[in-house]
């Protein structure tokens, strides 16, 4: 089934000219989403799911009746859990609008920068704007953006979105929200509990729904390596020395650990940068340029790069600190082995959290056979370890920092 296939203006086929022919999540969605219905859609990661909305929301733009004038009432909003996000989803609308005889307005609102620049993009409204909640609602309080006039709302990342870090500002969000409009979920993940949620906004939602089949699966080799929890970076360290690694996305459970494991890498001299929600803007870019332009080897980060990163050619992922769920385990892993290239995805399994990872492997269906590398073999055993000991594998929902400054609030409001 080509692009053709769809109602698509040629000006739009054009832009994706250079594909080989729509993916599955792609061919399942594009139709559905001109017919206007609502959507709730999952698709693995690397499937090209931001494509999938992109295109039929541009055409349903480019056919509209009311053509703009000096103000533009935002038509599209996409909603997304980060700002790395933010910034592919605005380069992919742009690519394929390129070629669009009339170009959309596109702005992106992100929180960690000014505000300034944003309000003043949005003078004269904007036919698509790429936010993050927070900056979203930000702009909202300022009169920098009316969303009474939205025609179309989606939510990518949407499971993100969706959990206890972002539910307060989404309720506040579709309260300002018109009855009547679009509502476009897509996730590689969807649990049963946010599935629900998601349930209570959408009318009636048509549900796409692409499982990975062996023979379109991403060509990644799993590992699990057993070791102690104090010899992780040594063996680190010895893996991408003796894998000759060129490029290596580790991830942890911290911020601290980030910079920690960047900084011991560093004086040992591997080239290694950490990246983590609580570093500027600014510097997150510039780490992710240098880290995809191998400038430096290792990039050490936290979850905030486990969604929506598209770094070509990334060879390895390394768990150094095991994810929190199963669900997180497959956006990890993910990162790798995308656009048909083969990954190899390492996850370092201590004493303390061998049983949580035998319940990623039950929930995701894998047996990950484990190692032991000579001169890194295990002495450490669960008994051996307090429970205190130790980041990763940790269970259950996890609080934002906003979360925490509302409970702090509470509590403050009590006494």
């Amino acid at each position: 089934m080509p692009f053709s296939s769809f109602e698509l203006v040629e000006s739009l086929l054009q832009a994706v000219s250079h594909h080989h022919g729509p993916t599955a999540i792609q061919a399942g969605s594009i139709r559905a989403i001109l017919s206007g219905v609502d959507i709730l859609a999952t698709a693995p990661t690397g499937s090209g799911k931001t494509t999938a909305f992109v295109l039929p929301l541009l055409q349903r733009w480019h056919s509209r009746d009311d053509k703009p004038g000096r103000n533009r009432p935002l038509n599209t909003l996409i909603l997304v859990p980060t700002r790395e996000l933010a910034a592919q989803v605005r380069e992919v609308v742009q690519e394929c609008s390129v070629h669009l005889p009339d170009r959309p307005k596109i702005v992106s609102a992100v929180g960690g920068v000014s505000i300034n620049p944003q309000m003043m993009a949005l003078r004269g409204g904007a036919d698509f704007v790429i936010a993050t909640p927070g900056r979203l609602l930000d702009l909202v309080e300022r009169n920098a953006l009316s969303l009474s006039g939205l025609r179309s709302l989606v939510l990518d990342e949407a499971d993100r979105l969706l959990d206890l870090g972002f539910s307060e500002e989404l309720k506040r969000i579709f309260e300002l929200l018109p009855e009547k409009r679009q509502n476009l979920l897509f996730s590689a993940t969807f649990p049963k509990k946010v599935e629900d949620l998601a349930l209570e906004w959408l009318h009636s939602p048509t549900r796409v729904e692409i499982h990975e089949d062996t023979e379109n699966a991403p060509d990644i080799v799993q590992r699990s390596i057993r070791v102690d929890t104090g010899k992780r970076t040594p063996l680190l360290r010895h893996l991408i020395e003796a894998g000759d690694w060129k490029r290596v996305l580790v991830f942890v459970a911290s911020q601290y650990t980030a910079d920690h494991v960047a900084l011991k890498l560093r004086r040992n001299g591997v080239r290694a940068w950490a990246f983590h929600g609580d570093l500027g803007q600014g510097a997150r870019s510039e780490a992710l340029d240098d880290f995809k332009n191998s400038h430096f080897k290792v990039l050490v980060a936290t979850d905030l790069a486990a969604r929506g990163l598209d770094i070509v050619q990334l060879p390895v992922v390394v768990n150094y600190d095991l994810p929190r769920s199963s669900d997180d385990y497959t956006h990890r892993i993910g990162r790798t082995g995308r656009a048909g290239e083969s990954g190899i995805a390492v996850s370092f399994v201590t004493a303390e959290n061998e049983a949580h990872f035998r319940l990623i492997e039950k929930r995701n269906d894998l047996r990950i056979a484990r190692e032991e590398i000579e001169g890194f073999e295990p002495t450490e055993s669960a008994e051996a370890r307090p429970a205190s000991a130790g980041t990763g594998g940790i269970k259950g929902p996890r609080k934002s920092k906003k979360d925490k400054l509302r409970e702090a609030a509470a509590r403050k409001a009590r006494e």
